[in-house]
Protein backbone atom coordinates (compact mmCIF):
# COMPACT_ATOMS: atom_id res chain seq x y z
CA UNK A 1 0.00 0.00 0.00
CA UNK A 2 0.78 3.71 -0.89
CA UNK A 3 0.76 4.35 2.99
CA UNK A 4 3.40 2.31 4.37
CA UNK A 5 6.83 4.12 4.90
CA UNK A 6 10.12 2.79 2.54
CA UNK A 7 11.04 0.23 5.61
CA UNK A 8 7.68 -0.98 6.14
CA UNK A 9 7.72 -1.41 2.59
CA UNK A 10 10.72 -3.66 2.79
CA UNK A 11 10.00 -5.68 5.73
CA UNK A 12 6.29 -6.75 3.95
CA UNK A 13 8.11 -7.77 0.68
CA UNK A 14 10.43 -9.95 2.71
CA UNK A 15 7.86 -11.13 4.30
CA UNK A 16 6.05 -11.81 1.26
CA UNK A 17 8.90 -13.28 -0.57
CA UNK A 18 9.37 -15.42 2.55
CA UNK A 19 5.85 -16.83 2.88
CA UNK A 20 5.76 -17.64 -1.01
CA UNK A 21 8.51 -19.60 -0.78
CA UNK A 22 7.11 -21.43 1.98
CA UNK A 23 4.75 -22.32 0.10
CA UNK A 24 6.99 -23.30 -3.25
CA UNK A 25 9.74 -25.06 -1.05
CA UNK A 26 9.13 -26.82 2.06
CA UNK A 27 13.29 -26.62 2.37
CA UNK A 28 12.58 -22.71 3.07
CA UNK A 29 10.98 -23.57 6.93
CA UNK A 30 14.31 -24.50 8.02
CA UNK A 31 16.24 -22.16 6.11
CA UNK A 32 14.41 -19.43 7.95
CA UNK A 33 14.71 -21.37 11.19
CA UNK A 34 18.12 -21.36 10.40
CA UNK A 35 18.84 -17.49 10.10
CA UNK A 36 16.55 -16.72 13.06
CA UNK A 37 18.35 -18.91 14.88
CA UNK A 38 21.75 -17.19 14.38
CA UNK A 39 20.38 -13.85 14.46
CA UNK A 40 19.60 -14.88 18.54
CA UNK A 41 15.77 -13.53 17.77
CA UNK A 42 12.82 -15.69 17.05
CA UNK A 43 11.74 -16.08 13.56
CA UNK A 44 8.19 -13.71 12.79
CA UNK A 45 4.95 -15.04 13.17
CA UNK A 46 3.32 -16.36 9.88
CA UNK A 47 -0.50 -14.70 11.33
CA UNK A 48 -2.05 -13.46 7.83
CA UNK A 49 -2.92 -16.08 5.50
CA UNK A 50 -2.52 -14.64 2.01
CA UNK A 51 -5.66 -15.49 -0.06
CA UNK A 52 -5.93 -15.88 -4.03
CA UNK A 53 -8.75 -13.61 -5.28
CA UNK A 54 -9.97 -16.49 -6.69
CA UNK A 55 -9.97 -19.10 -4.10
CA UNK A 56 -10.55 -19.15 -0.82
CA UNK A 57 -7.24 -21.56 -0.69
CA UNK A 58 -4.41 -20.17 1.70
CA UNK A 59 -1.47 -20.05 -0.42
CA UNK A 60 1.19 -18.66 1.87
CA UNK A 61 1.13 -17.81 5.78
CA UNK A 62 2.57 -14.41 5.78
CA UNK A 63 3.26 -11.78 8.84
CA UNK A 64 2.00 -8.36 7.79
CA UNK A 65 2.70 -6.82 10.68
CA UNK A 66 5.85 -5.06 10.60
CA UNK A 67 7.93 -5.44 14.06
CA UNK A 68 8.10 -2.79 16.76
CA UNK A 69 11.38 -2.10 15.80
CA UNK A 70 10.72 -1.31 12.47
CA UNK A 71 9.47 2.63 12.81
CA UNK A 72 12.58 3.02 14.92
CA UNK A 73 14.83 1.96 11.77
CA UNK A 74 15.21 4.97 10.64
CA UNK A 75 17.05 6.03 13.86
CA UNK A 76 20.16 4.26 13.38
CA UNK A 77 21.30 4.98 16.78
CA UNK A 78 18.66 2.89 18.17
CA UNK A 79 19.20 0.35 15.23
CA UNK A 80 22.85 0.11 16.42
CA UNK A 81 21.91 -0.18 20.56
CA UNK A 82 19.10 -2.94 19.14
CA UNK A 83 22.72 -4.84 17.43
CA UNK A 84 20.03 -5.30 14.53
CA UNK A 85 21.09 -2.82 11.59
CA UNK A 86 22.30 -5.42 9.03
CA UNK A 87 19.72 -7.35 10.30
CA UNK A 88 16.71 -4.98 9.82
CA UNK A 89 17.63 -5.19 6.30
CA UNK A 90 15.23 -7.13 3.96
CA UNK A 91 17.03 -8.45 1.26
CA UNK A 92 20.44 -8.61 3.03
CA UNK A 93 18.19 -10.93 5.74
CA UNK A 94 16.43 -12.96 2.66
CA UNK A 95 19.78 -13.39 0.45
CA UNK A 96 21.82 -15.24 3.84
CA UNK A 97 21.59 -18.83 3.60
CA UNK A 98 18.97 -19.60 0.75
CA UNK A 99 19.52 -22.29 -1.87
CA UNK A 100 19.77 -21.75 -5.41
CA UNK A 101 16.49 -24.18 -5.11
CA UNK A 102 14.57 -21.80 -3.00
CA UNK A 103 15.83 -18.87 -4.72
CA UNK A 104 14.14 -20.33 -7.89
CA UNK A 105 11.05 -20.87 -6.06
CA UNK A 106 10.28 -17.50 -4.79
CA UNK A 107 11.23 -15.88 -8.17
CA UNK A 108 8.68 -18.31 -10.06
CA UNK A 109 6.46 -17.32 -6.96
CA UNK A 110 6.57 -13.43 -6.98
CA UNK A 111 6.78 -13.79 -10.79
CA UNK A 112 2.79 -14.77 -10.07
CA UNK A 113 2.39 -12.49 -7.71
CA UNK A 114 3.10 -9.61 -9.79
CA UNK A 115 1.42 -10.96 -12.61
CA UNK A 116 -1.60 -11.45 -10.61
CA UNK A 117 -1.45 -7.46 -9.52
CA UNK A 118 -1.09 -6.32 -12.65
CA UNK A 119 -4.43 -7.95 -13.65
CA UNK A 120 -5.99 -6.69 -10.83
CA UNK A 121 -4.80 -2.84 -11.16
CA UNK A 122 -5.99 -3.43 -15.27
CA UNK A 123 -9.64 -4.29 -13.18
CA UNK A 124 -9.01 -0.85 -11.20
CA UNK A 125 -8.60 1.35 -14.40
CA UNK A 126 -11.31 -0.91 -16.57
CA UNK A 127 -13.51 1.20 -13.84
CA UNK A 128 -11.77 4.58 -14.19
CA UNK A 129 -14.66 6.66 -16.23
CA UNK A 130 -11.04 8.39 -18.08
CA UNK A 131 -13.57 9.83 -20.80
CA UNK A 132 -15.60 11.47 -17.91
CA UNK A 133 -13.08 12.96 -15.83
CA UNK A 134 -11.66 14.01 -19.26
CA UNK A 135 -12.57 18.16 -20.30
CA UNK A 136 -10.28 18.98 -23.00
CA UNK A 137 -8.75 17.82 -25.59
CA UNK A 138 -6.18 19.53 -28.03
CA UNK A 139 -5.36 18.54 -31.65
CA UNK A 140 -2.28 19.43 -33.34
CA UNK A 141 -2.84 19.43 -36.69
CA UNK A 142 -6.29 20.26 -38.78
CA UNK A 143 -5.98 17.51 -41.37
CA UNK A 144 -8.05 14.90 -41.98
CA UNK A 145 -7.45 11.98 -39.44
CA UNK A 146 -7.08 14.37 -36.83
CA UNK A 147 -10.41 16.01 -37.59
CA UNK A 148 -12.28 12.73 -37.45
CA UNK A 149 -10.55 11.90 -34.15
CA UNK A 150 -11.47 15.44 -32.48
CA UNK A 151 -14.67 14.38 -33.54
CA UNK A 152 -15.29 10.82 -32.68
CA UNK A 153 -14.36 12.19 -29.37
CA UNK A 154 -16.75 15.00 -29.28
CA UNK A 155 -19.54 12.10 -30.37
CA UNK A 156 -18.06 10.06 -27.18
CA UNK A 157 -19.20 12.64 -25.26
CA UNK A 158 -21.53 14.99 -26.09
CA UNK A 159 -21.47 17.47 -23.09
CA UNK A 160 -18.83 18.78 -20.58
CA UNK A 161 -15.72 18.61 -23.27
CA UNK A 162 -13.88 20.76 -25.17
CA UNK A 163 -12.18 19.31 -28.23
CA UNK A 164 -9.64 22.28 -29.82
CA UNK A 165 -8.19 22.16 -32.86
CA UNK A 166 -4.94 24.02 -33.89
CA UNK A 167 -4.84 24.93 -37.30
CA UNK A 168 -1.77 27.57 -38.97
CA UNK A 169 -4.47 30.29 -40.58
CA UNK A 170 -6.97 32.42 -39.68
CA UNK A 171 -8.95 31.40 -42.22
CA UNK A 172 -9.23 28.04 -41.82
CA UNK A 173 -9.99 28.53 -37.81
CA UNK A 174 -12.94 31.12 -38.68
CA UNK A 175 -14.15 28.31 -41.15
CA UNK A 176 -14.68 25.66 -38.78
CA UNK A 177 -15.92 27.65 -36.10
CA UNK A 178 -18.21 29.48 -38.70
CA UNK A 179 -19.58 26.47 -40.28
CA UNK A 180 -18.63 23.38 -38.39
CA UNK A 181 -17.23 22.17 -41.09
CA UNK A 182 -13.52 21.11 -42.43
CA UNK A 183 -13.78 22.60 -45.94
CA UNK A 184 -10.47 21.77 -47.01
CA UNK A 185 -10.57 17.71 -45.70
CA UNK A 186 -13.66 16.55 -45.14
CA UNK A 187 -16.55 19.14 -46.60
CA UNK A 188 -19.16 16.94 -46.22
CA UNK A 189 -19.29 16.16 -43.23
CA UNK A 190 -20.39 18.56 -40.02
CA UNK A 191 -18.40 18.70 -36.66
CA UNK A 192 -19.98 18.22 -33.53
CA UNK A 193 -20.79 22.31 -31.88
CA UNK A 194 -18.09 20.86 -29.21
CA UNK A 195 -15.33 20.52 -31.81
CA UNK A 196 -13.95 23.81 -32.42
CA UNK A 197 -10.41 25.89 -34.07
CA UNK A 198 -7.84 28.11 -32.77
CA UNK A 199 -4.28 29.35 -34.23
CA UNK A 200 -3.13 30.06 -30.45
CA UNK A 201 -1.38 27.35 -29.28
CA UNK A 202 -2.35 28.41 -25.98
CA UNK A 203 -6.02 28.39 -26.36
CA UNK A 204 -5.54 24.67 -28.02
CA UNK A 205 -3.10 23.32 -25.96
CA UNK A 206 -2.83 24.71 -22.00
CA UNK A 207 -4.95 23.06 -19.15
CA UNK A 208 -5.78 20.00 -22.09
CA UNK A 209 -6.22 16.09 -20.14
CA UNK A 210 -4.76 15.01 -24.28
CA UNK A 211 -3.53 15.91 -26.75
CA UNK A 212 -3.48 14.47 -29.80
CA UNK A 213 -0.67 15.07 -32.36
CA UNK A 214 -1.83 15.18 -36.17
CA UNK A 215 1.24 16.79 -37.76
CA UNK A 216 3.19 15.21 -41.14
CA UNK A 217 5.90 13.32 -39.96
CA UNK A 218 8.89 15.44 -41.38
CA UNK A 219 7.91 19.01 -40.36
CA UNK A 220 7.02 17.64 -36.68
CA UNK A 221 10.02 18.41 -34.94
CA UNK A 222 10.26 21.75 -35.63
CA UNK A 223 6.35 22.32 -35.11
CA UNK A 224 6.64 20.80 -31.32
CA UNK A 225 9.71 23.17 -30.92
CA UNK A 226 7.35 26.11 -31.54
CA UNK A 227 4.40 25.00 -28.96
CA UNK A 228 6.42 23.16 -26.18
CA UNK A 229 5.77 25.98 -24.09
CA UNK A 230 2.10 25.39 -24.21
CA UNK A 231 2.44 21.93 -23.17
CA UNK A 232 2.43 20.36 -20.18
CA UNK A 233 5.37 17.67 -19.68
CA UNK A 234 3.20 15.86 -17.75
CA UNK A 235 0.08 16.09 -20.75
CA UNK A 236 0.11 12.43 -22.40
CA UNK A 237 0.69 13.15 -26.38
CA UNK A 238 -1.21 10.93 -28.86
CA UNK A 239 0.31 10.17 -31.79
CA UNK A 240 -1.58 9.47 -35.22
CA UNK A 241 1.42 10.40 -37.65
CA UNK A 242 2.98 7.22 -39.45
CA UNK A 243 6.12 7.73 -40.81
CA UNK A 244 10.11 7.75 -40.29
CA UNK A 245 12.15 11.11 -40.82
CA UNK A 246 14.26 11.22 -43.36
CA UNK A 247 17.58 12.81 -42.72
CA UNK A 248 17.78 10.22 -39.11
CA UNK A 249 15.94 7.56 -39.66
CA UNK A 250 13.75 8.28 -36.57
CA UNK A 251 10.35 7.47 -35.53
CA UNK A 252 7.77 9.61 -34.27
CA UNK A 253 8.66 8.43 -30.63
CA UNK A 254 12.04 9.39 -31.17
CA UNK A 255 10.91 12.68 -32.84
CA UNK A 256 8.37 13.63 -30.50
CA UNK A 257 10.82 13.78 -27.19
CA UNK A 258 13.44 15.32 -29.80
CA UNK A 259 11.56 18.24 -30.68
CA UNK A 260 10.13 18.88 -27.49
CA UNK A 261 13.52 18.83 -26.15
CA UNK A 262 12.30 16.41 -23.23
CA UNK A 263 10.45 13.14 -22.20
CA UNK A 264 6.50 13.07 -22.77
CA UNK A 265 3.80 10.96 -21.60
CA UNK A 266 3.32 9.34 -25.16
CA UNK A 267 1.18 6.62 -26.94
CA UNK A 268 0.71 5.93 -30.97
CA UNK A 269 -2.23 5.03 -32.70
CA UNK A 270 -2.20 3.40 -35.82
CA UNK A 271 -4.25 0.76 -37.65
CA UNK A 272 -6.20 0.38 -41.02
CA UNK A 273 -8.05 3.48 -41.23
CA UNK A 274 -9.77 5.89 -43.39
CA UNK A 275 -10.78 9.36 -42.09
CA UNK A 276 -14.18 9.51 -43.66
CA UNK A 277 -14.97 5.99 -42.05
CA UNK A 278 -14.82 7.49 -39.07
CA UNK A 279 -16.97 10.86 -39.51
CA UNK A 280 -19.38 7.95 -41.29
CA UNK A 281 -19.22 6.12 -37.68
CA UNK A 282 -18.56 2.79 -39.61
CA UNK A 283 -16.95 0.03 -37.52
CA UNK A 284 -13.18 0.48 -36.79
CA UNK A 285 -10.26 -1.01 -35.39
CA UNK A 286 -7.18 0.07 -34.07
CA UNK A 287 -3.91 -0.40 -31.64
CA UNK A 288 -2.95 2.32 -29.07
CA UNK A 289 0.71 1.32 -28.16
CA UNK A 290 2.43 2.87 -25.42
CA UNK A 291 5.54 1.48 -23.34
CA UNK A 292 3.62 2.12 -20.09
CA UNK A 293 0.12 0.00 -20.17
CA UNK A 294 -1.30 2.25 -18.04
CA UNK A 295 -1.06 5.05 -20.29
CA UNK A 296 -2.48 2.45 -22.99
CA UNK A 297 -4.97 1.24 -20.87
CA UNK A 298 -6.35 4.89 -20.37
CA UNK A 299 -6.19 5.63 -24.19
CA UNK A 300 -8.42 2.85 -24.99
CA UNK A 301 -10.86 3.99 -22.53
CA UNK A 302 -11.31 7.43 -24.39
CA UNK A 303 -11.88 6.32 -27.53
CA UNK A 304 -13.26 2.91 -27.32
CA UNK A 305 -17.24 3.21 -28.67
CA UNK A 306 -20.01 1.55 -30.63
CA UNK A 307 -17.80 2.05 -33.75
CA UNK A 308 -14.25 1.83 -32.39
CA UNK A 309 -12.53 -1.06 -30.96
CA UNK A 310 -9.04 -0.07 -29.51
CA UNK A 311 -6.72 -2.58 -28.73
CA UNK A 312 -3.39 -2.04 -26.28
CA UNK A 313 0.62 -2.72 -27.27
CA UNK A 314 3.54 -1.97 -25.41
CA UNK A 315 5.02 -2.56 -28.95
CA UNK A 316 5.06 0.55 -29.64
CA UNK A 317 8.59 -0.28 -32.32
CA UNK A 318 6.28 -3.07 -33.91
CA UNK A 319 3.06 -0.37 -34.02
CA UNK A 320 5.16 2.25 -35.79
CA UNK A 321 6.98 0.38 -38.13
CA UNK A 322 4.14 -1.43 -39.09
CA UNK A 323 2.55 1.84 -39.71
CA UNK A 324 5.89 3.47 -41.44
CA UNK A 325 6.88 0.82 -44.14
CA UNK A 326 2.89 -0.11 -45.47
CA UNK A 327 3.25 3.35 -46.98
CA UNK A 328 6.10 2.70 -49.00
CA UNK A 329 4.72 -1.01 -49.75
CA UNK A 330 1.48 0.77 -50.57
CA UNK A 331 3.52 2.78 -53.37
CA UNK A 332 4.60 -0.45 -54.28
CA UNK A 333 1.54 -1.92 -55.06
CA UNK A 334 -0.04 1.21 -56.89
CA UNK A 335 2.49 0.76 -59.61
CA UNK A 336 1.51 -2.49 -60.07
CA UNK A 337 -1.72 -1.18 -60.65
CA UNK A 338 -1.00 2.00 -62.93
CA UNK A 339 0.93 -0.49 -64.90
CA UNK A 340 -1.28 -3.01 -65.22
CA UNK A 341 0.39 -5.82 -64.57
CA UNK A 342 -2.65 -7.67 -62.81
CA UNK A 343 -3.85 -9.30 -59.61
CA UNK A 344 -1.40 -12.07 -59.91
CA UNK A 345 1.67 -9.45 -59.68
CA UNK A 346 0.31 -7.22 -57.30
CA UNK A 347 -0.46 -10.11 -54.91
CA UNK A 348 3.15 -11.60 -55.25
CA UNK A 349 4.82 -7.67 -54.13
CA UNK A 350 2.38 -7.15 -52.10
CA UNK A 351 3.76 -10.28 -50.11
CA UNK A 352 6.92 -9.44 -51.01
CA UNK A 353 7.15 -6.74 -48.76
CA UNK A 354 5.31 -8.12 -46.04
CA UNK A 355 8.04 -10.15 -45.60
CA UNK A 356 10.63 -7.19 -46.23
CA UNK A 357 8.79 -4.97 -43.35
CA UNK A 358 8.91 -8.27 -41.04
CA UNK A 359 12.45 -8.66 -42.09
CA UNK A 360 13.50 -5.00 -40.85
CA UNK A 361 10.71 -4.59 -38.11
CA UNK A 362 12.03 -7.45 -36.46
CA UNK A 363 15.93 -6.35 -36.73
CA UNK A 364 14.74 -3.42 -34.71
CA UNK A 365 13.06 -4.97 -32.11
CA UNK A 366 9.04 -5.62 -33.61
CA UNK A 367 7.36 -8.46 -31.85
CA UNK A 368 6.38 -10.84 -34.90
CA UNK A 369 2.69 -10.94 -33.00
CA UNK A 370 2.28 -7.00 -33.81
CA UNK A 371 3.49 -6.98 -37.35
CA UNK A 372 0.71 -9.86 -38.02
CA UNK A 373 -2.22 -7.58 -36.14
CA UNK A 374 -3.66 -4.34 -36.97
CA UNK A 375 -1.26 -2.39 -37.33
CA UNK A 376 0.56 -4.54 -39.65
CA UNK A 377 -1.53 -7.47 -41.91
CA UNK A 378 -4.40 -4.60 -41.31
CA UNK A 379 -3.13 -1.92 -41.88
CA UNK A 380 -1.30 -3.44 -45.03
CA UNK A 381 -3.87 -4.77 -46.68
CA UNK A 382 -6.27 -1.39 -46.45
CA UNK A 383 -3.71 0.72 -47.49
CA UNK A 384 -2.26 -1.68 -51.10
CA UNK A 385 -5.34 -2.51 -52.15
CA UNK A 386 -8.14 0.09 -51.59
CA UNK A 387 -8.49 3.12 -54.10
CA UNK A 388 -8.61 5.53 -51.05
CA UNK A 389 -4.71 5.16 -50.15
CA UNK A 390 -3.22 8.61 -50.65
CA UNK A 391 0.15 6.09 -51.24
CA UNK A 392 -1.17 3.99 -53.15
CA UNK A 393 -2.75 6.58 -55.43
CA UNK A 394 0.65 8.16 -55.90
CA UNK A 395 2.31 5.04 -57.07
CA UNK A 396 -0.96 4.58 -59.54
CA UNK A 397 -0.28 7.76 -60.95
CA UNK A 398 3.42 7.07 -61.28
CA UNK A 399 2.82 4.11 -62.86
CA UNK A 400 0.19 5.38 -65.52
CA UNK A 401 3.52 7.68 -66.38
CA UNK A 402 2.80 11.17 -64.09
CA UNK A 403 6.41 12.48 -62.65
CA UNK A 404 6.17 12.71 -59.16
CA UNK A 405 5.71 16.87 -59.63
CA UNK A 406 3.00 16.44 -61.13
CA UNK A 407 1.65 14.14 -58.28
CA UNK A 408 2.83 15.88 -55.16
CA UNK A 409 1.33 19.13 -56.51
CA UNK A 410 -2.07 18.05 -57.58
CA UNK A 411 -2.45 16.61 -54.21
CA UNK A 412 -4.16 18.54 -50.76
CA UNK A 413 -2.87 16.07 -48.33
CA UNK A 414 0.80 14.63 -47.44
CA UNK A 415 1.21 10.99 -48.84
CA UNK A 416 4.10 9.85 -45.77
CA UNK A 417 5.30 6.77 -47.71
CA UNK A 418 6.99 8.95 -50.31
CA UNK A 419 9.30 10.54 -47.91
CA UNK A 420 9.79 7.26 -45.92
CA UNK A 421 11.10 5.49 -48.76
CA UNK A 422 14.08 7.27 -48.69
CA UNK A 423 14.73 6.32 -44.84
CA UNK A 424 13.80 2.95 -45.74
CA UNK A 425 17.21 2.54 -47.85
CA UNK A 426 19.13 3.68 -44.97
CA UNK A 427 17.75 1.06 -42.28
CA UNK A 428 18.37 -1.40 -45.13
CA UNK A 429 21.96 -0.87 -45.17
CA UNK A 430 22.00 0.24 -41.44
CA UNK A 431 20.82 -3.33 -40.40
CA UNK A 432 21.72 -5.34 -43.12
CA UNK A 433 18.48 -6.30 -44.44
CA UNK A 434 17.93 -7.10 -48.38
CA UNK A 435 14.24 -5.39 -49.03
CA UNK A 436 13.89 -5.33 -53.15
CA UNK A 437 10.51 -4.12 -53.15
CA UNK A 438 10.94 -1.31 -50.76
CA UNK A 439 13.88 -0.31 -52.11
CA UNK A 440 12.51 -0.34 -55.20
CA UNK A 441 10.45 2.21 -54.64
CA UNK A 442 12.82 4.47 -53.20
CA UNK A 443 14.77 4.08 -56.30
CA UNK A 444 12.09 5.21 -58.36
CA UNK A 445 10.93 8.12 -56.28
CA UNK A 446 14.43 9.89 -55.62
CA UNK A 447 16.62 8.47 -58.36
CA UNK A 448 14.13 8.25 -61.36
CA UNK A 449 14.06 4.88 -62.10
CA UNK A 450 11.33 3.82 -64.85
CA UNK A 451 8.42 1.95 -62.76
CA UNK A 452 8.61 -0.49 -65.34
CA UNK A 453 11.99 -0.95 -65.28
CA UNK A 454 12.39 -1.34 -61.59
CA UNK A 455 9.81 -3.80 -61.17
CA UNK A 456 11.56 -6.13 -63.81
CA UNK A 457 14.82 -5.58 -62.13
CA UNK A 458 13.16 -7.07 -58.78
CA UNK A 459 11.46 -9.99 -60.78
CA UNK A 460 14.28 -11.45 -62.20
CA UNK A 461 16.53 -11.29 -59.03
CA UNK A 462 17.62 -14.86 -58.43
CA UNK A 463 15.45 -17.80 -57.46
CA UNK A 464 15.28 -18.17 -53.73
CA UNK A 465 13.13 -20.77 -51.22
CA UNK A 466 10.32 -19.31 -49.59
CA UNK A 467 10.61 -17.92 -46.25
Amino acid sequence: PDTLDDDAHAHVAEEFMIGIATASSASVRPARARRATTSGRPAAPHSTAVRSPRSSRSTARVSMRPPKTHAKRGDQAAAAANGDAAEDNAFTRFQEGISDDEREAVKESWDKIMKWGSRRHQKDLLKEDVLGATTKVGVMGGGSFGTAMATLLARNKPEGLDVVILVRSQQDADAINDTHRNAKYLPQYELPDSVRATTDPAAALAGADFIIHAVPVQSSKAYLAGVKDHIDPKTPLLCLSKGLEVGTCEMMSEVIPAGLGRAQPLAVLSGPTFAVELMQGLPTAIVAASESKDLAWRVQRLFASSCLRVNTSTDVTGVEMSGALKNVLAIAAGIVDGLELGNNALAAVVAQGCAEIRWLAQRMGAKPATLAGLSGTGDIMLTCFVPLSRNRTVGKRLGAGESLEEVLGSMTQVAEGVATAGAVMKLARKHKVSLPVLTAVARILEDGVDPREAVEQVMNLPQVPEV
